[in-house]
């Protein structure tokens, strides 16, 4: 914990905050998200972790769209994007996408980088991609994604030195599963008040 540095320090509190204001649904999930991202994009590459960095780019990316999608309003000022569940489809889609992301990084780490752990950082990139794509369409079971990311990061952080990261993740996993109770209530809430 000595060795944080003030950049990783920086991230890692952003990092916290995004996962407040996304527990929230409350849009500034973007804006500190993004300043999270960007900084992780910088200490991954540093630490060899070149699929977490490219999961930092993507969730940049992803912020960008993520934000745009969630202040979206109908003409009578109601969000357009709202709390939904994931359909069989859903889920098949979300496991190809994972499995693909999965096996794909871990192919290109173990080529082309020198990365010493190219099946564990292949895994906790691409269930972190699945779980970014969810949480921009505002589907419940990103938490579920981002649940499996966290129990993968944390290990992965902390054998490259980042102990107060390999921290944040386990922070992370608490928030994930806090927001995964709080959103699937605000779904069965939705869902009763449609029916009422």
């Amino acid at each position: 914990m000595l060795a944080t540095t003030w950049l990783e320090f920086v991230a890692v509190v952003f990092g916290i905050l995004s996962v407040v204001y996304s527990r929230a649904e409350n849009i500034l999930v973007y804006p500190t998200g993004l300043v999270n991202t960007t900084l992780y994009i910088y200490l991954s590459v540093q630490a060899g972790l070149y699929a977490e960095a490219s999961v930092n780019g993507y969730y940049t990316i992803m912020s960008i769209a993520g934000w745009v999608w969630w202040a979206r309003k109908k003409t009578d000022g109601e969000h357009q994007l709202r709390i939904s569940g994931s359909s069989a489809t859903d889920w098949r889609n979300a496991l190809l996408f994972f499995g693909f992301f999965w096996i794909s990084l871990w192919w290109l780490l173990d080529r082309f980088t020198d990365s010493s752990v190219p099946l564990a950082d292949g895994f906790a990139a691409a269930s972190a991609y699945t779980g970014m794509w969810l949480m921009a369409r505002k589907k419940l079971e990103n938490w579920i994604w981002w649940i499996v990311t966290n129990i993968a990061s944390i290990p992965l952080y902390f054998s490259k030195g980042f102990v107060f990261t390999s921290f944040q993740y386990l922070v992370f996993l608490v928030l994930a599963v806090m927001g995964y109770t709080e959103w699937r209530r605000k779904l069965a809430q939705s869902e009763v008040a449609k029916s009422t």
